[in-house]
């Protein structure tokens, strides 16, 4: 079976900082372009981060290039994000994906063919 699973998440105060991990199993990120989408509560879901796995070429939004982290451990089939400076309006479900091309992993991800179920944080004092 395909599996994605994140962990990582949680309650946070804000300027602190959270590293997710995303372990694959079914498959190869390796052979993917694998990314990082959130969901913000009444918000469409949208990309934070995308990696080329175990060829390094990575991809982010403006909105995220700074706080932001994306690494991939091919050997561990694991996909990683890093977030630096958390504040309030970070608060969503954060979810991997594995897709095709770095085309495929933009905007909302509809191109992405491998979805987790997400992990939620929450940025709250």
């Amino acid at each position: 079976d395909v599996q994605f699973v994140e962990s990582g998440g949680g309650l946070v105060q804000p300027g602190g900082s959270l590293t997710l991990s995303c372990a694959a199993s079914g498959f190869r990120i390796g052979d993917y372009v694998v990314g990082w989408f959130r969901q913000a509560p009444g918000k469409e879901r949208e990309k934070i981060a995308c990696i080329s796995a175990g060829k390094g070429r990575t991809t982010y939004e403006e909105s995220t290039l700074i706080r932001f982290t994306i690494w991939d451990d091919t050997p561990k089939n694991t996909l990683w994000l890093e977030i630096r400076g958390l504040r309030p309006d970070d608060t969503a479900v954060y979810s991997c994906a594995a897709g095709t091309t770095h085309d495929d992993c933009a905007g909302s991800g509809d191109g992405m063919r491998y979805w987790g179920r997400g992990t939620l944080i929450t940025v709250s004092s």
